[in-house]
């Protein structure tokens, strides 16, 4: 597999039309997925979606098959993903806020909710929330990485994660209480 992985992408620097459908089709769910857990609904996702697959198929020259190649294909997208959250709200706010009442290691129950409820709770975090949730949450980046990434404090990042954590646990709550109600 990571054989004809390798061809493909050669064969996609050579604009091969045929190889670049083997990419998207091989790639396209998880990156997809990506998109709906960063954007604030479908179509803007599909949009980000479609303009990062451009430009990976624009820069595709630039992969060194070093690493894995999904995972660089994901920065390509996540960056995209960020630059378009930035552009939609140039004057993004993030909250530097430090509440006492912060409980860093607290971790959400999420098994017991469906995985489509689940990430329509993340698409409705607000956008500083949600940017840093899914880099730490599903790209398992560091506070520090965050800060840098996003150009805010450490102190910030964290303070964003436990937000959109409790902001998503009151949501889940409420949800498994009218269940059980």
């Amino acid at each position: 597999m990571k054989e004809n992985i390798e061809l493909y992408i050669k064969k996609c620097v050579e604009n091969d039309r045929e190889a670049q459908l083997k990419i998207y089709q091989l790639f396209s769910p998880v990156l997809y997925g990506l998109c709906l857990k960063y954007m604030r609904n479908e179509d803007d996702a599909k949009d980000v979606f479609q303009e990062a697959f451009v430009i990976a198929f624009q820069k595709m020259g630039q992969y060194k098959f070093e690493g894995s190649f999904e995972g660089w294909i994901k920065r390509i997208f996540i960056n995209k993903l960020l630059e378009t959250l930035k552009k939609k709200k140039k004057d993004v706010l993030f909250l530097d806020v430090f509440d006492t009442d912060i409980i860093e290691d607290e971790e959400l129950e999420l098994a017991s909710i469906e995985q489509e409820k689940l990430l329509e709770y993340i698409q409705e975090l607000p956008d500083q929330y949600r940017m840093v949730f899914n880099l730490f949450v599903f790209e398992k980046m560091k506070h520090k990485e965050i800060a840098k990434l996003l150009e805010i404090s450490e102190g910030t990042s964290k303070s964003n994660l436990n937000r959109a954590k409790s902001i998503l646990k009151k949501r889940i709550l409420a949800v498994l209480n009218c269940k059980t109600a």
